[in-house]
């Protein structure tokens, strides 16, 4: 018997001491982190409340309770009884019935009336039908990657089974090692903004922490091929953290699975979803640019396959030493800093990503409270002595000003952004505007992935700040489905009209002008004088935003037909700052001084060279903590 076995026998046996006489347990099971419980009587379960948190507490794991196959009652019976049960107001849009796992995954449109309060609807529909409810949100606006994520894990329901089974092995094995030591090693965005990843080692384990490309720099991709890393082969990658879904941190994620690992993909849902919008654009951009993409859409499919989503504020346990906690960092929808409890009590460890220190349209800020952490990895990319934004209200302020200047002049407004958050900023901003009478109101064409990226923020608004997660529950009032908002959907012919009509402001992907649908509009009209280009997002050094913010007005563009050509933009070009999902240096800053306890030493890393240099020159001066700008492929060791 093998030790995770006799592990899941013990725990059985002390299960069944904690439950009443009348419960019988059938099988003790890991799948993934979770322990599940399978028992013949999962309504005098759901009768007992507590009993739930009672074993979680003092098994110290996360349980679900499923219930035996065998007690299953029929599903078109117990589809009538959990209709019943539910509110007609909840918005039930489908019930789907899974027998090998005993659950029923409840889609509604306000998920919280199928939960109820404190979950007693949940426990009731099981008290009555013995099937476990899982509850899911319809989106208010119809996502296509929403409903092929859903539908695709549907379909991989018994592989990805067999996958949680075997990573619950992995996670709960026997430690093999006395030693104690902590190393991170730096595989990219040292000194550089892109290509974020990190490795995370211990005597026991190894996890990656991001997998990103370099913007404006396609051959420049992080050093995965080094020992600590790849080098020593893909099983000897015990998991993989993605703190969120921009390029420049999970676009090689699925490249992983093309190269043999086989392991977990641990992030919030929403970062699952938007990770596999965003990579399948970027093979489809590559593609379209006469590029060879890095991997198929296959590994995508198994990037998704293999993901365990988590929650902000569950402790997990990812490893055998090691056990993760993902916090909100306030940067784009599911961004998360992610903090490692490593050992008993060892050393902790926390990975920013991207943070966002003050509440934003979109997001509550970042969350710096920890119980502890020793080291932590820092985005520095505006941690420069200079890099201070605008005000937030200021930035809005002139943003108006540029667009209703535009406007008066009969020009359009186009604003290059980031299909995820930037955009979606923009779009609060818009639509108050022209409710308020701040600005003429004008048609606001999305075009890219801008529009399913915000059906993809109403469908997970627990995520976004709360008074705006409060609209979206109200269709009256979510402000993304406002009149002026039109998605472009009719490609260049619907481009060339509205190139040929009136004034406008048009929101297109790249955010940082490197490729997709902005380069059409450019073509479109970049030529036209009295319109204004408008970057509200960080502009890359090497790309082909920064190059225009620094002056060039002749912009190499494919003609459509493969051919390479010039164009003469004649637009203003403005730069507002403030938009960013990046704390200024103030907020960095911040971030640090209000954290309890201050970490021991900081990583600055994801930044120009001066940036994190300056930071890290002024955290050391003004908090007297052990600072660094490491380069690429460093390695620190701690304990």
């Amino acid at each position: 018997m093998s030790q995770v076995d006799k592990q899941l026998d013990d725990i059985r046996a002390e299960i069944e001491q904690e439950v009443p006489s009348g419960i019988s347990i059938t099988e003790v099971a890991y799948e993934g982190p979770e322990l599940v419980v399978y028992t013949r009587d999962p309504k005098t379960f759901a009768s007992n409340g507590d009993l739930i948190r009672r074993l979680a507490s003092k098994l110290r794991k996360r349980i679900t309770v499923r219930p035996d196959p065998s007690e299953l009652s029929e599903p078109s019976d117990a589809k009538a009884t959990i209709e019943n049960i539910i509110p007609e107001d909840a918005g039930v849009t489908d019930l789907d019935f899974h027998h090998d796992t005993g659950e029923v995954v409840v889609e509604a449109q306000k998920p919280g009336m199928v939960i109820g309060r404190h979950g007693s609807t949940l426990r009731e529909i099981t008290q009555e039908v013995g099937w476990t409810p899982e509850v899911v949100r319809t989106p208010p606006i119809e996502s296509s990657t929403v409903k092929n994520v859903r539908n695709f894990l549907k379909q991989e329901r018994d592989d990805r089974r067999d996958i949680l089974e075997r990573i619950g092995r992995q996670i709960h094995r026997e430690e093999m090692s006395d030693d104690e030591w902590v190393r991170i090693t730096t595989l990219g965005c040292c000194r550089e903004v892109g290509r974020a990843a990190f490795i995370l080692s211990t005597p026991e384990t190894r996890v990656l922490i991001d997998c990103g490309d370099k913007p404006g720099a396609e051959d420049e991709v992080p050093y995965l091929q080094v020992p600590e890393a790849l080098g020593s082969g893909p099983s000897s990658l015990d998991a993989v953290v993605l703190t969120h879904a921009h390029l420049d941190h999970s676009a090689l994620i699925p490249l992983l699975f093309k190269y043999g690992y086989d392991g977990p993909i641990y992030c919030t849902e929403p970062t699952r979803d938007l990770m596999g919008l965003l990579t399948l654009d970027y093979l489809d951009v590559a593609s379209k640019e006469g590029r060879t993409p890095p991997y198929e859409s296959e590994m995508v499919r198994e990037a998704i396959k293999h993901t365990i989503p988590l929650e902000y504020g569950d402790v997990t346990d990812i490893a055998p030493d090691i056990k993760l906690t993902l916090h909100n960092s306030g940067h784009i929808l599911g961004s998360a800093i992610s903090h490692f409890h490593i050992g008993d009590g060892l050393y902790n460890v926390a990975f920013s990503g991207d943070i966002h220190y003050d509440d934003t349209r979109l997001f509550n800020g970042a969350v710096n409270e920890f119980p502890r952490v020793e080291t932590l990895v820092l985005e520095s990319t505006y941690g420069g002595r200079n890099d201070y934004q605008t005000d937030q209200a200021d930035s809005e302020r002139k943003l108006k000003e540029v667009i209703s200047d535009t406007i008066e002049r009969d020009g359009k407004v186009l604003i290059p952004a980031f299909a995820v958050g930037r955009s979606q900023e923009i779009m609060l901003v818009l639509e108050e505007a022209m409710r308020e009478g701040d600005i003429p109101e004008v048609p606001v064409h999305l075009d890219g992935m801008i529009w399913e990226a915000t059906a993809i923020h109403t469908t997970y608004p627990e995520y976004l700040r709360d008074d705006l997660r409060d609209r979206i529950f109200h269709d009256d009032q979510n402000p993304f489905l406002a009149d002026q908002f039109n998605h472009i959907d009719g490609g260049e012919e619907e481009r060339q009209e509205v190139a040929d009509g009136g004034p406008c402001i048009v929101l297109s992907t790249s955010g940082m002008v490197e490729g997709g649908p902005i380069m059409s509009w450019l073509r479109h009209v970049g030529g036209q004088d009295e319109g204004t280009m408008v970057f509200v997002g960080y502009q890359a050094q090497g790309t082909m935003g920064r190059r225009i913010q620094n002056g060039w007005d002749e912009i190499p563009v494919n003609d459509g037909g493969g051919r390479a050509d010039t164009l003469s933009l004649n637009m203003d070009v403005e730069t507002v700052d403030g938009f960013s999902g990046h704390a200024d240096r103030q907020g960095l800053e911040n971030f640090v001084r209000t954290m309890n306890p201050r970490p021991e030493k900081v990583l600055c890393v994801h930044g120009d060279e001066s940036s994190t240099q300056d930071l890290s020159s002024a955290l050391y001066h003004e908090f007297n903590m052990r600072t660094f700008a490491p380069k690429n492929l460093e390695t620190f060791r701690f304990v």
